[in-house]
């Protein structure tokens, strides 16, 4: 029987040849779009779980008021990470992180610069790192490094590296105890050298012996593993106060953040890391649901082609149904015919989503920055894709079969079964949802494409372009006034500066401020901190709203001198700021002047109170200002052997600040550009159904187009004859759509501070090109009828 089906199934593929192709091309490009964000939100949801201590490794993070704000942060005193370890004994193992940074890596003449960290030698096991060669507890020694595979290859080559000596920063000599695997692209934890957390200590013993016992400072991360079975609940509870406890009488401005210690689970780490008013928000999770959405939503639009077109296609199959009905089939037996076709043409379209698949994924891991495969070898995979089929077959074809195995054999054998209103109406609800769908979405792809504009085209306060950022090693601080002299010499560099963080970024935060009229809590009020030496606002292309930057002639600069933002004037209630006296931890700083409003954060927020504060001891990169005269690029090769000759231990890396910027709206502009592509597929696919239908509707009305060109009617008239119902069906379809993308937008711009208001003319603009998609497709169709013989038409007459 089963055979019997797939035979008669093939043979009506064949007879209907245009009608086929439209249902498995447009189930096919369903499929592959469902298909590449399936594996999409796959990547994502498996981030971290290639850990075998995924249920039971955290993150420490801290809940702290600032200013009446109840902020979460990942930055913890350095002596925390040794109190959990040691006092609770809930705990397995933890491990203290700093923040990632790169380093410059030397052996012989190779120097590369890798992003790494300094980690306690519990990582290796809590993390389940794969040791591919060397010792299996490779930090335990002080002068030790692990590379990863890549990057052992890309220092030794083919040569076996344990035991080989890798230069750190031109500073110190590290021995090769392991190899390691590299991460996946979707863990959290992502590195290219492993150092061990107690070499800051041999390299640091005054500034380690400080720290230990500073409970202040937030400059550190912690990783903790909890023992199997203990409740995290029950932990919080227990290590809420621990910072708090150790805060001295004296120290009323940290007291007053009243510090909360919590774990936050790797489970969260990738998708739940947004919080808001110390409560876990949510995060890119958002995306993933979205993304899911739409996904479902392509697969429904070529879904709802299949129905319409078989129901449309009704008439073609009565008969067949009322002569099989009146030999004994069943309706069972019918629908099974119905659905088996449907499986058919579903199979057909998954060979063409799996090569067209395989065809777009690399440019799809280029536009989303992963490295995305199809698990082909894997039957898990093929599992999968049969289900998927299934559940696609099954959901395009269950409509269809329904309704063709329903009709009546008498009414079919007497006289055909005869459309009206009643049976068109299910047509055209389908014909609504899949546009309403597909108008949702392009609205959305305008508003998130206004709202990335909107960002872009705010005022940024620096001038970024002709603005380059060097990572600050010791040799180039040691050496600043040497290299900023023959940098200026060369006549390719108009100025030069240090500070603390790159220019498109403020990596600190300090409280401890006092100002006239503030009140004791005020001292909690965090403000994001720069630190700098002399010609800072000259090399950032910064235009001075009050006063002047840090002077040479002016010795008590470089003691106290202190720049604002508008926000931090705003948010002490300066009315002169300019020679007002602050105090910061007890010493006096003198205001000297006003910068506007830097974008150094996300440019969709709000600008936090900025300080900057003159020490040139606190470098964390090098500005320079390339000669507006002279080309970026001949710039670069002029001042590259400066800087090799200050810094040889270093290869010459530099960032553009423009380049960097752009990177702000790189989640976005993913979004958007995802959003942009699935728009056009869905209207891609709704024109494909609305091609077969209009299609279908001009062969049906063949004879009555005939009849009314005899009695005068023109081409335009038959043209909008059989495009009136399509624009009807349209229009509808906008009105649904306007306000569910309204109320869906509305909700994902909350995130949001700075954001666009959704006005009308999106909704205009989206009916206006909706309507003329509809046209153009129904146009080709409509003028082919209309150009028709008309006594060809009737000649059967």
């Amino acid at each position: 029987m089963i055979r019997s089906y797939l035979t008669i199934a093939f043979r009506n593929l064949i007879k209907n040849k245009s009608y086929s192709a439209i249902n498995i091309g447009g189930l096919a490009v369903g499929m592959a779009v469902a298909m590449l964000i399936g594996i999409w939100i796959n990547d994502e949801l498996s981030a971290n779980k290639h850990h075998k201590n995924y249920e039971t490794l955290y993150q420490v993070e801290v809940n702290q008021t600032f200013d009446g704000r109840r902020g979460t942060q990942d930055a913890i005193p350095f002596p925390l990470g040794d109190e959990l370890k040691t006092k609770y004994p809930d705990f397995k193992a933890t491990a203290m992180c700093d923040w990632s940074g790169q380093r410059s890596l030397v052996v012989g003449n190779q120097k590369f610069l890798k992003d790494g960290h300094y980690i306690g030698q519990d990582a290796i096991d809590m993390f389940s790192l794969q040791v591919l060669d060397g010792d299996k507890n490779p930090l335990k020694e002080p002068y030790s490094i692990v590379l990863t595979d890549e990057t052992a290859q890309a220092l030794f080559g083919q040569k076996d590296p344990i035991g080989k000596t890798v230069r750190i920063d031109n500073t110190v000599d590290l021995k090769v105890t392991a190899v390691v695997a590299k991460q996946p692209k979707n863990a959290t934890l992502q590195f290219d050298y492993l150092i061990p957390w107690h070499l800051q200590a041999a390299r640091q013993p005054d500034y380690i012996k400080r720290a230990e016992t500073n409970w202040i400072s937030n400059d550190y991360q912690v990783f903790a593993q909890l023992k199997d079975g203990v409740s995290l609940e029950k932990t919080n509870a227990k290590i809420k106060d621990v910072i708090l406890n150790h805060l001295l009488n004296d120290e009323l401005t940290q007291k007053s953040t009243k510090p909360e210690v919590f774990l936050h689970p790797m489970s969260k780490w990738r998708l739940y890391s947004e919080f808001t008013e110390g409560k876990n928000t949510g995060g890119f999770i958002k995306y993933v649901r979205l993304f899911g959405i739409f996904g479902l939503f392509i697969l429904v639009i070529a879904c709802i082609n299949f129905m319409n077109l078989s129901t449309a296609r009704s008439e073609k199959r009565a008969k067949e149904v009322g002569v099989r009905k009146a030999v004994g089939s069943g309706r069972e037996q019918l629908i099974g015919q119905f659905l088996s076709e449907s499986l058919l043409i579903t199979f057909m379209a998954l060979v063409l989503a799996l090569g067209a698949v395989l065809m777009v994924l690399p440019y799809f891991n280029t536009l989303t920055e992963k490295q995305l495969a199809l698990q082909i070898d894997n039957p898990i995979f093929w599992g999968i894709m049969v289900i998927f089929t299934l559940f696609t077959g099954l959901l395009a074809g269950s409509y269809p079969a329904l309704y063709l195995s329903s009709f009546n054999p008498v009414r079919i054998l007497k006289g055909g079964v005869h459309v009206g209103k009643s049976a068109s109406l299910p047509r055209q609800i389908l014909v609504v949802i899949q546009f309403t769908f597909s108008i949702v979405l392009m609205i959305g792809t305008i508003i998130i494409y206004q709202q990335i504009q909107h960002g872009k085209n705010r005022p940024i306060g620096f001038t970024k372009q002709g603005l380059i950022s060097v990572n600050a090693s010791k040799d180039l601080v040691d050496h600043f006034e040497a290299l900023q002299a023959e940098l200026l010499g060369s006549g390719m560099v108009s100025s030069i500066c240090t500070t603390n963080s790159p220019p498109a970024q403020v990596w600190a935060t300090n409280n401890g401020w006092e100002w006239k009229g503030s009140t004791p809590n005020d001292k909690s009020v965090g403000f994001k901190t720069i630190a700098t030496s002399y010609d800072y606002t000259k090399t950032m292309g910064i235009k001075l709203m009050e006063g002047r930057d840090f002077s040479r002639d002016f010795g008590t600069d470089s003691l106290g001198g202190v720049l604002l933002n508008e926000a931090a004037v705003k948010r002490m209630g300066l009315k002169h700021p300019v020679g007002e006296l602050l105090k910061w931890n007890g010493s006096d700083r003198k205001v000297v002047g006003v910068i506007p409003d830097m974008m150094m954060e996300s440019p969709y927020q709000a600008v936090s109170p900025l300080t900057v504060i003159f020490d040139k001891y606190w470098v964390g990169s090098i500005c320079v200002r390339i000669n507006p005269n002279v080309s970026s690029s001949a710039a670069i090769q002029k001042i590259q052997p400066i800087f090799d000759k200050y810094n040889p231990g270093f290869p010459f890396d530099y960032k553009f600040s423009d380049t960097e910027y752009a990177k702000k709206f790189s989640y976005e502009e993913l979004i958007g550009n995802l959003s942009a592509i699935v728009s056009l597929l869905a209207i891609f696919i709704s024109c494909l159904g609305l091609f077969g239908l209009a299609s279908f509707m001009a062969e049906q009305r063949t004879k009555e187009i005939g009849i009314r060109k005899v009695l005068g009617a023109s081409i335009a008239n038959v043209w909008g004859l059989l495009s009136k119902d399509f624009v009807q069906l349209v229009i509808i379809s906008c009105l649904v759509a306007s306000p569910i993308a309204w109320y869906v937008m509305s909700q994902w711009l909350e995130s949001y501070t700075y954001k666009i208001n959704i006005g009308a003319g999106v909704f205009l603009v989206v009916l206006i090109v909706a309507l003329a998609i509809t046209l153009l497709t129904v146009s080709y169709q409509a003028i082919k009828a209309g150009l028709l013989n008309p006594v060809k038409s009737l000649r059967s007459e």
